[in-house]
């Protein structure tokens, strides 16, 4: 990539471009992980539907394919460091994620109890695009907290994290 793109008005345009954070889990028998997720959108109504994006080569890709399913738990202000902290790097397959956290066991994945929300998804497909994959789910289930709001996240440039 060129000094012009990287410093220039393309990457100063996307990162205008807010996002959420999320903890996208997944789960399969014994099986599980997480990793921490900016690129979250709703992306249907009937059926309520939401995307997420994931690079390429992160582990938890192959085990939403295997399960078919996943979570994704909404961050609220406030909750972000000790999870970005945790989650941000990701983990190795076989790598404990969870440790340390308060969460439940769900059908679709990992649910983190203490999080603004949550969204159960059945993977309805996938589309790959550049270094990424974008997951499409169906809601199946959904948690809310009674209070809080969303936390909104804008990154220094576009073209990275």
């Amino acid at each position: 990539m060129t000094a012009d793109i990287q410093n220039g008005p393309v990457a100063r345009a996307l990162a205008a471009i807010p996002s959420g954070c999320a903890v996208l889990t997944a789960r399969r028998g014994d099986v599980s992980t997480g990793m921490l997720a900016s690129w979250v959108q709703q992306a249907g109504f009937e059926p309520p539907m939401v995307t997420v994006a994931v690079k390429k080569e992160r582990p938890i890709a192959d085990l939403i394919r295997r399960s078919n399913r996943f979570v994704l738990n909404l961050l609220a202000e406030g909750d972000t460091q000790a999870m970005f902290r945790h989650f941000g790097r990701g983990f190795a397959p076989g790598e404990p994620a969870f440790e340390g956290l308060d969460v439940e066991m769900i059908d679709c994945g990992v649910r983190l109890t203490d999080t603004l929300a949550d969204l159960s998804c059945e993977l309805s497909g996938e589309l790959p695009t550049g270094d990424h994959i974008i997951l499409a789910g169906t809601v199946v289930d959904a948690r809310a907290a009674d209070t809080g709001k969303p936390y909104v996240h804008l990154r220094k440039t576009g073209l990275s994290y």
